[in-house]
């Protein structure tokens, strides 16, 4: 076989394989998901996460995403980011059991529910072509299990509700309707609560500091001993200056 038919067959498998994966990532996104973007959020640490919804009614748009934190989980402290023609609500309920955190601290109140709300005149727009990402940030993360698992509820302007609450089996068979999953990394060094956070950078502060005083005293040594060798060069420049004594014997002006 010619080199040139080979390559032809390579090029024309080569397209049928990113046609394949095309068709896969459409049906992937096609479901609610919760995406990470750089690091891993840690066990026990703080986190970005984006919630990835799609609209899959050709006739209908999104106008409403809630999704639901265990409070198992304890995370005490979550923030959304502002989305222009939605709103969003953090729900907190107080704990029938109170939880310790990774640094010790005790959690009492955790947060249950994010709701957003589409504003009039705003939503996810019908058909399959548009999505949305709703994002938080939220901490600090139990550091007793792997995964953080995030039902989901999609509201429809036609009334449709679709419940994205399926657990993934341990064979990892996708449900028709999979709850959003995040992989939690393993605690690294550092991670804990913001006081313990704020403490280290208390401490990285005080170092720079106090090689800064003894700087300053290096500093003003050199000064003093390059003065005083200022004083002596000077001394020693005059000394130079000074007339001669006139020879015995010599008048000024005799040859």
């Amino acid at each position: 076989m010619s080199r040139h038919h080979v390559l032809q067959r390579a090029g024309v498998l080569a397209a049928t394989v990113g046609a394949a994966g095309l068709l896969g990532a459409g049906i992937a996104s096609a479901h609610v998901t919760a995406n990470v973007y750089g690091a891993q959020p840690t066990k026990g640490g703080y986190g970005a996460i984006f919630f990835r919804v799609p609209n899959e009614e050709a006739n209908a748009g999104t106008i409403k995403v809630e999704v639901d934190l265990k409070p198992e989980y304890g995370i005490g402290s979550l923030r959304t980011k502002p989305i222009p023609g939605w709103t969003a609500e953090v729900t907190t309920s107080p704990l029938a059991q109170p939880v310790t955190t990774a640094s010790g601290t005790k959690i009492t109140k955790a947060v249950t529910k994010v709701v957003w709300t589409a504003q009039p005149g705003s939503k996810i727009a019908a058909g399959s072509t548009e999505f949305q990402e709703f994002e938080i940030s939220a901490g600090p993360l139990p550091s007793n299990v792997d995964q953080l698992e995030f039902p989901a509820i999609q509201t429809y302007e036609d009334g449709k509700v679709v419940q994205w609450n399926q657990p993934t089996p341990a064979n990892g068979e996708e449900p028709e309707h999979p709850a959003p999953v995040v992989k939690l990394a393993a605690a690294a060094s550092g991670d804990g609560d913001h006081a313990a956070m704020t403490a280290t950078t208390s401490d990285a502060e005080a170092a720079p500091s106090t090689s800064d005083t003894t700087a300053r005293w290096l500093g003003g040594a050199g000064l003093i001993v390059g003065a005083l060798g200022l004083g002596v060069g000077a001394g020693a420049v005059l000394r130079s200056r000074r007339p001669a004594a006139a020879t015995p014997g010599k008048t000024e002006g005799n040859e």
